[in-house]
């Protein structure tokens, strides 16, 4: 896709980022919050921002199928090979509760894969921009990921480690798995990993800085992720220096077993 719909993208992130901005820790009116299911709010700063996005981005790409966490799937997009993959505000959590981990995810998808992907995270001050093949950056400056070869001591960010993760080293976690993930982009982690089913629209933007930043991003097996799937989900996501990338994928199998047992007959 042509350099001016990045452009344009950013222009359009910066804006909704903006505005959300200015509802953030209540400023302006209250903000509204409730639950979509079992512990996973929404406020209606989440809908605005996408409605707006979805208007703007929709125009700038008409063929392009949309994704978002806050507008409901149609399997027409499957059929369409851009995609729009979008996170209004990812990290609501930390959005709701006056907290600066949250942010604005967006990525245009082409043939299953992203060709670029803007994050804005106005409470940080922080736009992260990568384009397929031209590298990633933040606010301006070339990023250049973690490459730590030893596993043991690897920075991660978490609030806390289980015991089989006791050689890892904490480092601060925003809400939002987008940042994380460009923590390790940016050389302040050297490791993020999840181990349960993630949404693509949680994902697609940060897989792409930190793939151009220079990680190795894969799902929890070590494959390489694809979007625009029927079910528009992935188990797990790995995003860490290169030379620890197979370590991470044996400890997620470790993990994964002590965790079976536990869940085994629910």
């Amino acid at each position: 896709m042509p350099g001016r719909n990045l452009e344009a993208a950013i222009a359009a992130t910066r804006e909704v980022g903006d505005m959300a901005m200015a509802r953030w820790r209540g400023e302006g009116k209250a903000v509204n919050v409730w639950n979509k299911s079992h512990d996973n709010p929404v406020s209606d700063v989440d809908l605005a921002v996408d409605a707006r996005l979805k208007a703007v981005l929709g125009a700038m790409v008409p063929e392009a199928g949309w994704l978002s966490e806050e507008t409901a799937d149609n399997a027409d997009r499957l059929s369409c090979r851009a995609l729009w993959c979008v996170d209004p505000i990812d990290g609501t959590r930390d959005f709701i509760r006056g907290r600066p981990g949250w942010c604005v995810s967006v990525a245009l998808v082409v043939d299953g894969t992203p060709e670029f992907g803007v994050l804005y995270a106005p409470a940080l001050d922080e736009l992260w921009v990568a384009q397929k093949g031209q590298g990633a950056q933040l606010n301006g400056e070339t990023l250049h990921a973690s490459q730590r070869t030893t596993f043991a001591g690897s920075r991660v960010p978490a609030d806390a480690l289980p015991k089989v993760d006791s050689d890892l080293v904490i480092v601060t976690k925003p809400n939002s798995i987008a940042l994380r993930m460009a923590l390790v982009a940016d050389d302040r982690a050297d490791l993020v990993a999840t181990l349960r089913w993630g949404f693509e629209w949680d994902v697609a933007a940060a897989a792409l800085i930190a793939a151009e930043a220079g990680a190795t991003v894969t799902d929890a097996f070590g494959a390489p992720l694809r979007f625009n799937t029927p079910r528009a989900q992935a188990f797990g996501v790995i995003a860490c220096s290169p030379g620890i990338h197979a370590a991470v994928v044996d400890r997620l199998a470790t993990r994964a077993a002590e965790i079976a047992p536990r869940t085994e007959g629910r």
